[in-house]
């Protein structure tokens, strides 16, 4: 990074109150895109623009953020175009993000680390770190180099893994819970006249919504829960149920590369996909 740049706590922090701090191993550098006069990024070959390269964590951390304004870059990428500091908020959640070589010079993708640093509701942070490594399809805490790995980020293999691992389960647990609240409340409501149809169309989201969630596919869980309690909510207008803060951040909101018809605002699409790889989180490579 820059000389002038504040310096940044190193070490690993999962299940706190707080903050999280990750650190991830980088696999490839695309998308390439670019960084305007004001710092904040762009598609690529906007003329005037700098150019960045992103990498796959940082992609994958940018979607599963959600609605959130463009990033800021705090620190440009000079000669090396993969170096680089952004932050970024989203509602509750601030992201901070830097991307720098820590073995080869910076020759190869798999050369640089990711620093994810966020701040938040920890319910939040957590979903956030389960889509990103679902997103990825595989562990991001496995380095290439594990003790260079080890010496700049101040933390053993073992403590990476329990960070991320530790917010990936706290996900899941939050997932389940939710599903549980839902499903007891359409047994509440049995035997209720005339909405007996309803409330199997409510169960169905809630199968779906298992089925989801054993594929570690965090969106579709969501999704299907969202349906749930709509279905709850045409059943019964008195209902209360609580969809989850992740879901109830996101719903209805388009991110700022989804937006559209405004020339202000930015056109990435292509850095979505339309479905989340599944990966087994629990598996090693």
């Amino acid at each position: 990074m820059e000389p002038n740049d504040e310096a940044e706590p190193t070490g690993t922090i999962g299940l706190d109150p707080n903050i999280t701090i990750l650190w991830a191993q980088v696999r490839e550098g695309q998308p390439q895109m670019s960084i305007d006069v004001e710092g904040r990024l762009r598609p690529a070959g906007i003329k005037g623009n700098s150019t960045v390269y992103l990498g796959d964590v940082a992609r994958a951390a940018l979607r599963s953020l959600g609605p959130a304004d463009p990033p800021l870059f705090v620190a440009r990428p000079a000669y090396d175009e993969q170096r680089w500091l952004f932050s970024t908020d989203a509602g509750d959640v601030s992201m901070r993000l830097r991307s720098e070589s820590y073995w080869g010079f910076g020759l190869l993708a798999r050369c640089f680390l990711n620093r994810i640093e966020l701040t938040g509701p920890l319910a939040i942070r957590a979903r956030i770190v389960h889509d990103i490594a679902a997103s990825l399809g595989r562990n991001p805490w496995e380095p290439a180099w594990s003790a260079r790995f080890t010496k700049v980020t101040g933390a053993e293999s073992s403590e990476h893994r329990a960070a991320w691992e530790g917010l990936i389960d706290h996900a899941r647990t939050d997932m389940n819970e939710e599903i549980t609240t839902l499903s007891e409340r359409i047994a509440s409501l049995r035997g209720t006249e005339n909405i007996d149809g309803i409330l199997d169309e409510a169960g169905q989201s809630l199968d779906e919504a298992r089925a989801a969630l054993a594929d570690h596919n965090a969106p579709a869980v969501e999704r299907a829960l969202g349906r749930a309690i709509q279905a709850l909510v045409e059943a019964d207008p008195t209902t209360e149920v609580r969809s989850s803060e992740s879901a109830a951040t996101r719903m209805g909101v388009m991110t700022w590369w989804d937006e559209r018809g405004k020339q202000e605002e930015v056109e990435a699409s292509h850095l979505l996909e339309d479905e989340v790889p599944l990966v087994d989180l629990t598996e090693e490579e």
